[in-house]
């Protein structure tokens, strides 16, 4: 069952980090150090080992539900902690909001156990800082790490959606993108789906800074509340951006409103220029007898000049009225 860990380390060793092995793991004690563990809880061997652990029922089930919004609970031995973070993986480059993934974790004075459904960046980072020697030793930098790298890659994907707007803001002010309205709507429903998680997030934090924990010195707080400032703000960036795009959103749809309105309004013109055109050649081709001029070979040629004239005097009253 080696493999079910994605990764485990003692993160206070003395000799360096080497992952733990399962006898290690199964038999760890508070004298033994603070230990990290960290689990896909989609896997199978995972899941038995979570389920045959002495973890509390209740923080099992947290570790392992498929769909848990950002949150904090305290226990009699610790706190279970739900964050949601930007899912960056070595295969797949995204950082589209929908690949937001949860990452729960379980900490005791002894042990960190945090599970998710696929690979985190962040973890990749934390792993990569402990196997470097410089990674965090105690529950308290572990928290102020995680936040902090998961923050940082909102502040990245903010940024993206950022550029992306001031490009629809150009494209609206040139009008050179077909696909503008379905584009605007798709960057107002990745800044919803991104606060629906980061507004949780943030009082999740909160409350974090608030309880009463020997896990955490008031160093500890201090530093993971200048991480939940670096969050009010990617709240606010994304309420601005939210804004900016229904201002953009807004913008185009009075564009497009008033090219429908010249459209309509040449069509109009259009159609009062030959109404009376239209009454004329219809009277005199009705297929009736005393047509006037239906002998004279320069009757065309007069009708054609008294329908231009028409036109012209039209044309005028158009002009003065200011309608063209």
């Amino acid at each position: 069952m080696q493999n079910c860990f994605t990764y485990s380390y003692q993160l206070d060793a003395s000799n360096g980090a080497s992952p733990l092995s399962l006898d290690q793991i199964n038999n760890w004690s508070s004298n033994d150090g603070l230990m990290w563990l960290h689990l896909d809880y989609t896997d199978e061997k995972a899941l038995a080992w979570i389920n045959n652990s002495h973890l509390p029922d209740v923080e099992k089930e947290a570790l392992t539900t498929q769909r848990i919004r950002p949150r904090l609970n305290q226990t009699k031995e610790g706190f279970f902690l739900s964050l949601r973070g930007i899912d960056l993986d070595s295969d797949n480059q995204s950082d589209q909001p929908s690949e937001m993934v949860s990452i729960r974790g379980y900490y005791t004075h002894n042990t960190i156990i945090t599970t998710s459904d696929r690979p985190v960046r962040a973890l990749d980072r934390i792993s990569a800082h402990i196997n470097g020697g410089f990674g965090p030793k105690t529950i308290g930098a572990f928290i102020l790490c995680l936040c902090d790298h998961l923050t940082s890659h909102k502040i990245e994907v903010i940024d993206s959606l950022d550029d992306k707007l001031t490009q629809l803001e150009d494209q609206v002010m040139n009008n050179s993108d077909d696909d503008l309205r379905n584009n605007i709507a798709q960057l107002r429903r990745e800044t919803v789906y991104l606060r629906r998680y980061v507004t949780p997030q943030r009082d999740a934090i909160a409350k974090l800074l608030t309880i009463d924990t020997p896990l955490l010195s008031l160093s500890d707080k201090q530093k993971i509340h200048e991480v939940n400032e670096k969050l009010l703000h990617v709240i606010d960036d994304l309420n601005a951006i939210r804004e900016r795009a229904n201002v953009t959103q807004e913008e185009l749809m009075s564009l497009q409103s008033e090219a429908l309105n010249q459209r309509l309004y040449f069509l109009s013109l259009i159609t009062t220029i030959f109404l009376p055109l239209g009454f004329l050649t219809g009277l005199l081709g009705v297929n009736l007898g005393g047509i006037p001029g239906s002998q004279n070979h320069w009757a065309f040629y007069i009708f054609c000049s008294l329908l231009f004239g028409v036109l012209t005097l039209q044309l005028i009253l158009f002009y003065r009225r200011k309608w063209i």
